[in-house]
């Protein structure tokens, strides 16, 4: 394990807090954290192949698509629940942009660098797992941002409380089918191919890491990821301010950020793409899409339980209805 790849998730994680607890917000220490943030990055990327290596794949991409998730989760409750007036919008642009990242941008990048380093310029990949994946977001994307605009129990493209509970349920139910789908029932649909199309097992020939490695590179895995989702939330409101600056519409900062979380999951895709490994490219892309919606809805549902004075409830309205009309 290189030293640099121990040591920026540390350092971020120590600017973070830093940051959080002075309330930093000078020019130098922006800086800083956005270089930080770019070494967050890579360092991440570097200990999700190496946890990867050991476990195989799917679940090597299923392992990075659900930390970044989870962290993402976090955020959005967070700031639905405690932040400033308006953090819901910023919350619901972040999620949407989010999925569109993942379905559109990771995929397309993964393709093109994937034609480019074969022979041909054909990127191979094994369809039935793509097909499953994709199925996955489209039914996810229907029932959260489509089906509230069908309903007529609440005025105008809302959900209900009861609605939502059976939105988050089926959510979840989706993503825990789709896991199981993936890792027990066809794993060998979510595996790269070889020129034939037959399912192939990666990383044959390299030496899997040990079990001590395997564990440190999870733990910064981790780290490394609060870091890029804590550091991103630093530089809001510097983008904020670019953006009003720039004369662009308030959910751009949703799609900033939804870049910067998703940057280590780009990165990864890129890679897989340009080893010919396209099959773990759209794991990671459409895996991140499924589990950002199938995770994100449970949980602003749960927290709405737990708090019912809470934002998030209306956080979901409003995120329904506003992904409807975009």
């Amino acid at each position: 394990m290189t030293r640099w790849t121990t040591f920026v998730p540390l350092g971020a994680i120590l600017l973070l807090g830093l940051a959080l607890v002075l309330g930093l917000k000078d020019p130098v220490t922006l800086t800083i954290a956005l270089l930080m943030l770019s070494a967050s990055v890579m360092a991440s990327v570097h200990h999700a192949e190496v946890v990867a290596h050991k476990v195989g794949e799917p679940f090597g991409s299923l392992i990075l698509a659900v930390a970044v998730t989870v962290i993402e989760v976090g955020l959005i409750v967070t700031l639905m629940s405690g932040g400033k007036p308006g953090t819901e919008t910023l919350a619901r642009d972040t999620v949407f942009a989010a999925a569109m990242i993942t379905c559109n941008l990771i995929v397309g990048l993964a393709l093109f660098v994937a034609t480019q380093h074969k022979p041909g310029g054909i990127a191979r990949f094994n369809a039935d797992g793509a097909v499953a994946a994709l199925a996955t977001v489209l039914v996810l994307a229907v029932l959260t941002m489509v089906l509230p605009s069908l309903t007529t129990s609440a005025p105008g493209p809302q959900f209900t409380g009861l609605q939502l509970g059976f939105a988050a349920v089926a959510s979840l139910t989706l993503y825990a089918l789709f896991v199981t789908t993936q890792t027990v029932r066809h794993r060998n649909f979510f595996l790269p191919v070889d020129e034939k199309g037959a399912p192939l097992e990666t990383d044959e020939a390299a030496e899997p890491p040990s079990g001590t490695e395997t564990v440190v590179s999870l733990l910064l895995l981790l780290v490394a990821l609060a870091s890029v989702v804590g550091l991103s939330k630093v530089a809001t409101p510097a983008i904020e301010a670019s953006v009003e600056l720039a004369g662009l519409p308030e959910s751009f900062v949703g799609a900033i950020i939804a870049l910067l979380v998703l940057a280590p999951e780009t990165l990864a895709a890129v890679k897989a793409a340009r080893r010919g490994e396209m099959q773990i490219s759209l794991n990671l892309a459409y895996g991140s899409a499924i589990a950002s919606i199938g995770l994100t809805i449970p949980a602003i549902a749960i927290t709405t339980l737990w708090n019912p004075m809470s934002r998030p409830l209306h956080s979901v309205r409003t995120f329904c209805e506003s992904s409807v009309s975009i």
